[in-house]
């Protein structure tokens, strides 16, 4: 009887032992956000045609701004600090060089972003005259 009763102290014992070694693993950790930034991750186009719809995509490219810059944009570094001198007004991005000499050839080019800007939404198309107009007035976003 006194090995029945130390059997039952032990079996007690290691009982309590496992159950506190899984209490102390169980716990869970709140999960935590991948950064404190907004996400900024577009991708831009390049293409001939008149409107986003019809025109045929030559060049596409991804930027990604936040946390930091990346993706496979040429200049994501340049191309981003851009952006954020105009708070993501790509509208404002657009600035024809008046004395560059072009050809008065309706040969259209289409430029789009889509994707999200500091966490928003955004969406933006451009179409240009030509490709020497395009080339006069892009920035850097568009430099690709």
């Amino acid at each position: 009887m006194r090995y029945a009763i130390r059997g039952l102290g032990l079996s007690a014992a290691l009982a309590a032992a496992c159950l506190a070694g899984a209490a102390g693993t169980a716990t869970a950790t709140p999960a935590q956000p991948e950064g404190l930034y907004a996400p900024s991750a577009l991708v831009l186009t390049v293409g001939k045609g008149e409107s986003p719809a019809t025109a045929t995509v030559e060049r596409a490219v991804v930027l990604r701004c936040s946390p930091a810059p990346g993706g496979d944009h040429p200049a994501p570094e340049r191309a981003c600090a851009e952006l954020r001198s105009v708070d993501g007004d790509f509208a404002s991005l657009v600035d024809v060089d008046s004395d560059r000499f072009c050809p008065m050839v309706w040969n259209p080019i289409t430029v789009t972003v889509d994707g999200v800007w500091d966490g928003r939404r955004v969406s933006h198309s451009h179409t240009f005259s030509n490709a020497c107009v395009m080339e006069g007035a892009a920035t850097a976003v568009f430099s690709f």
